[in-house]
């Protein structure tokens, strides 16, 4: 079945661009293009498209405010277009929110060196997301811009969480003055995530306790410039510190460090100072499954290192990202968790998992903290 989008972008260059890359997919056919959010409702309501790419930033009626109207009157997987910058990454964030499936960068023009691999990439999460099963984004979103009191709430409740976390960071930091003779990492959590992931990640991660006796590493798939935002925005809702990984940066209880994006994210062993540590490696080496950062990349390079002391989920997404290096974990003694179907975007990833039989557990999302904080007691 021929895949039907609708592109929505005010900029008469991307939405040509996009056209003729999504075109040349032998399964998608673009039926329509709007200017604004105002025009493109118009046009999901007469053509009913299975996919919108949507851009978030736009005059007359804005990306956010579209995006929210689609998922109340006319609920379809939207693929956000989104210009780099940070106003524009955290209005993406926000979509996440409102229900977008999953993010693209915008296209920078016909003559970009880089257009062939971003035309692949565009049309893959464009079929994937005609895959998504909205029931579950929608259980994972809070679908309500318009009502000031629930806005404030929010950022009441934000300013609490930072109070909570700064206190948290202070003892983070005195005990990193004493990391020479501070205690190796008990148990390791990896997570693999892709399409749904952002929003799958902030449930799962804002319900892990600060003190929870384990190293965090995520790879999410995303272009890069918005893994930053992400990790930012993680952070502000988490009791967890949250960073986006840089090159160096040592494993530690208590801290999340997330594969930037157009980065592979590995493991090493390091010695400093005569004493051996665990620490980031990041590199751009080829990518694999059309990924970069690589689930499979984080999952080989903990299993050796950390062994039975590694617990790896495996989150909505699609293809088999994860699978090879869930293999490898299992063979060092360390435990994999599938995302059950019923909570999945995607199932294609976790889905993976359980056809090789590689599962220890499979779990919807909302029972993954419990069983995780039991794991590592």
């Amino acid at each position: 079945m021929t895949i039907r989008a609708l592109i929505v972008d005010d900029s008469a260059l991307i939405r040509k661009v996009l056209s003729d890359i999504l075109n040349e997919d032998p399964k998608i056919r673009v039926i329509g293009t709007a200017v604004n959010g105002k025009g493109g409702l118009e046009k999901i309501k007469t053509f009913r498209p299975d996919v919108v790419l949507l851009d978030n930033v736009m005059p007359v009626l804005d990306g956010l405010k579209t995006l929210a109207c689609i998922m109340k009157e006319y609920p379809t997987p939207v693929v956000i277009v989104s210009a780099l910058g940070e106003r524009a990454e955290e209005i993406t964030l926000t979509a996440f929110e409102y229900g977008a499936v999953d993010v693209i960068e915008k296209p920078s023009g016909i003559l970009s060196q880089s257009l062939p691999e971003m035309a692949e990439e565009i049309c893959r999460k464009v079929r994937t997301a005609a895959k998504a099963d909205l029931k579950n984004l929608e259980c994972m979103r809070d679908l309500e811009p318009e009502n000031p009191e629930k806005g404030e709430k929010k950022e009441e409740n934000k300013g609490e969480k930072k109070k909570e976390n700064k206190g948290e960071k202070k003892k983070e930091n005195k005990e990193k003055e004493l990391h020479e003779t501070a205690a190796p990492v008990r148990n390791v959590l990896v997570i693999g995530a892709s399409t749904g992931g952002p929003r799958a990640l902030e449930k799962l991660i804002s319900s892990l306790p600060a003190e929870i006796p384990a190293a965090v590493l995520v790879v999410q798939h995303m272009p890069p410039g918005f893994t930053a935002s992400l990790s930012k925005r993680l952070d502000e809702k988490s009791a967890l510190r949250v960073k986006e990984a840089k090159e160096g940066d040592r494993v530690e209880e208590g801290t999340v460090l997330i594969a930037p994006g157009n980065y592979h994210m590995e493991i090493v062993r390091n010695k400093v100072k005569g004493l051996e540590e665990e620490v980031v490696h990041l590199s751009c080496s080829p990518k694999e499954l059309g990924s970069r950062p690589s689930v499979n990349v984080l999952f080989r390079s903990v299993a050796p290192v950390y062994g039975p002391r590694v617990i790896s989920l495996v989150l909505t997404g699609m293809n088999c990202d994860g699978a090879d290096g869930a293999e490898e974990i299992k063979k060092m003694g360390g435990k994999v968790i599938a995302e059950a179907r019923s909570s999945c975007v995607v199932y294609g990833m976790p889905g993976e998992i359980v056809r090789r039989n590689l599962a220890d557990l499979v779990l919807p999302l909302d029972r993954m903290a419990e069983e995780i904080i039991r794991l590592v007691e």
